[in-house]
């Protein structure tokens, strides 16, 4: 090994060393996202940045429990194609990628899997492929979106109301403020929310509304902004950022020692 992150980098691993750390059943921890438009301030890579800078420093916490995968940089965003520069990839294709993902390393022995998503939409889809994935390999596989770890933490940081942070929003802005503020065009920070005011349905990191539905974002958005991100600051990130990071090593010391108990045919 030649550095720390070696040893938990997933592509760093030689194939022995690779066998090595399937026997001590560490836990992948895959990191997906999208590449998408973010508004006239931030670039296209904020779900994949943030998701898996959450995911690394995790991994520095329990270096010797995880191995962190390369991300997946590509997600289900199609509502977002009327912008220029994003990336869509189809549910079953995206859905099916996963899954092979997951049967690979069930293939060398891994029986802990952690899906970590950065953008909001992939949400439904990890959740098909986690599910699946554990009824078809031999594996435990958990799908979740990073931010839904520190809840508690962005409900304290946010000055937004609700429906307000959404998308290049005052939270993602902080947390890239916080990361990498070289990148944020601060001359283009600018709020939009043109939803249609409904007490069913909302977008909202911290909560949305109970009904399944998503337009073309063109449709409720000039910009590609849902948000306010003129209420971002660095201090925020750092809060949300500690709060997610420490949260995911918490989970992945807890998954790595849940015990896989056998299935019980009752017929």
């Amino acid at each position: 090994m030649t550095d720390e992150s070696s040893s938990y980098h997933y592509e760093r691993l030689t194939w022995p060393e690779m066998r090595e750390a399937a026997a001590a059943q560490r836990v992948i921890v895959l990191p997906v996202g999208s590449t998408e438009q973010h508004g006239p301030h931030l670039p296209l890579d904020v779900d994949n940045f943030l998701c898996q800078s959450v995911c690394e420093g995790a991994a520095k916490l329990v270096p010797d429990q995880v191995l962190l995968m390369p991300p997946m940089n590509y997600g289900f965003n199609w509502h977002h194609i009327d912008f220029p520069g994003t990336i869509g990839i189809a549910w079953d294709n995206y859905v099916r990628f996963l899954l092979d993902i997951v049967k690979s390393v069930a293939h060398h022995g891994f029986r802990k899997v952690l899906i970590v998503n950065g953008h909001g939409s992939n949400r439904t889809l990890i959740e098909v492929a986690a599910r699946q994935a554990t009824m078809d390999y031999d594996v435990v596989c958990a799908a979740f979106s990073y931010f839904e770890l520190a809840i508690d933490a962005l409900h304290n940081i946010r000055e937004s109301p609700k429906g307000w942070v959404a998308h290049a929003d005052e939270i993602e802005t902080s947390l890239y403020l916080y990361l990498r503020p070289e990148g944020v065009r601060r001359d283009k920070i600018a709020a939009e929310n043109n939803m249609l005011p409904s007490e069913f349905w909302w977008q909202d990191l911290e909560g949305s509304g109970r009904i399944g539905m998503m337009e073309w974002w063109s449709t409720f958005s000039n910009t590609g902004v849902l948000g306010d991100p003129t209420l971002a600051t660095r201090e925020k990130g750092e809060v949300l950022y500690k709060a997610c990071t420490e949260r995911l090593a918490a989970l992945i010391r807890e998954f790595k020692e849940r015990p896989m108990r056998p299935r019980v045919d009752h017929h």
